[in-house]
């Protein structure tokens, strides 16, 4: 009986030492996990703001911003290829959605480095080459906008997890393709109409442009929202909060540094113009939608649902008040009444 009692005993022992053991490998793999998740993050937030902090003082220093929007865009892929190289393990998805940043950073870098030594110096720092707090508070911005868009490539390249591969993964893909092929497009579209002289002093309306005032940042906001959706398989609890990456980035170019800039510009020049004004009003601001459609609908549903919102038109001159031009830009003999 004795030697039943002991048996049972030091297999009762050999399961909880076992136990014991298994909790500590987990203990130990959990906290290895997290030690990587946090190098992950601590990498994304040094680095960017370092990179940024180094073309900042070269602007500052040498008075020269050609390379403002390629600092901002080679951000994205380096960001994206150290958090992916430093864990030195990788599945499917960590290779797919930083393949997706890198193609996106490269494309846009230099496509923004060509167009601005083709144009010449960027207009946005005209008031700030001379004033360095102002200079300084934009790239603060750039950093925390690299910072905050990263946020899901970054969560995802940290993780150990790796569930198989579901619809949202392929929706994600998708979305992040077909916002590529759009932005692409349509910045190689509009380079071209301004390539050609007898389109200067003309606001581009041709390919994607015919359907929408803002393709590009169609494509854009589109592209990152495929790359948060691609990202869901693998978040957990506060991961979550990766979302806050394309919110940003679709409330910065709706609301602050996109839309509202060049829609204000674009009344200002052509506000008086025929031509224009029918464009504006027929063509959606930033879904693709046909002119024909998008000129019917009702002005709330355009306000609710499609991003027409009154501040693209703070300076878009009332009909009753615009002196009456053709598309050439060529004025008429009197202000038009309505």
């Amino acid at each position: 009986m004795g030697t039943v009692i002991d048996s049972h005993f030091l297999a009762l022992t050999a399961i909880i030492t076992v136990s014991i053991l298994n909790s500590q490998f987990q203990f130990h793999l959990y906290f290895i996990y997290l030690l990587i998740y946090l190098i992950n993050i601590n990498i994304n937030i040094n680095l960017q703001f370092a990179y940024q902090l180094l073309f900042f003082i070269i602007t500052a220093l040498l008075k020269f911003d050609k390379v403002t929007d390629f600092a901002g865009s080679t951000n994205f892929v380096i960001i994206a290829v150290l958090t992916f190289v430093i864990k030195g393990s990788w599945h499917f998805r960590q290779i797919i959605l930083t393949l997706f940043v890198v193609l996106w950073g490269l494309r846009l870098a230099f496509f923004l480095l060509l167009r601005i030594i083709q144009w010449g110096e960027d207009r946005r720092f005209d008031q700030m080459r001379n004033n360095l707090g102002k200079l300084a508070i934009f790239w603060i911005f750039q950093a925390v906008w690299v910072w905050a868009v990263s946020l899901p490539v970054t969560v995802v390249n940290a993780t150990d997890r790796n569930p198989f591969l579901q619809s949202v993964d392929l929706i994600g893909w998708l979305m992040w393709a077909v916002g590529f092929m759009i932005e692409g497009t349509a910045d190689q579209q509009k380079l071209n109409f301004k390539r050609s002289p007898e389109n200067r002093g003309k606001w581009c309306n041709a390919g994607l442009w015919k359907y929408t005032r803002h393709p590009n940042y169609f494509g854009e906001i589109l592209l990152w929202w495929g790359i948060f959706v691609a990202s869901t398989p693998i978040l957990d609890r506060a991961e979550w909060l990766v979302i806050i990456g394309p919110i940003f980035l679709t409330l910065l170019l709706l609301f602050i540094s996109g839309i509202p800039l060049l829609e204000e510009s674009a009344d200002k020049k052509f506000g008086n113009v025929d031509g224009y004004r029918v464009y504006k009003q027929r063509t959606s601001p930033l879904i693709p939608l046909p002119p024909a459609v998008y000129g019917k609908l009702p002005t709330w549903f355009k306000s609710v649902f499609l991003f027409e919102f009154p501040l693209y038109s703070r300076n878009f001159p009332p009909e009753e008040q615009i002196w009456y031009r053709t598309s050439s830009g060529k004025s008429g003999d009197a202000m038009k009444i309505g």
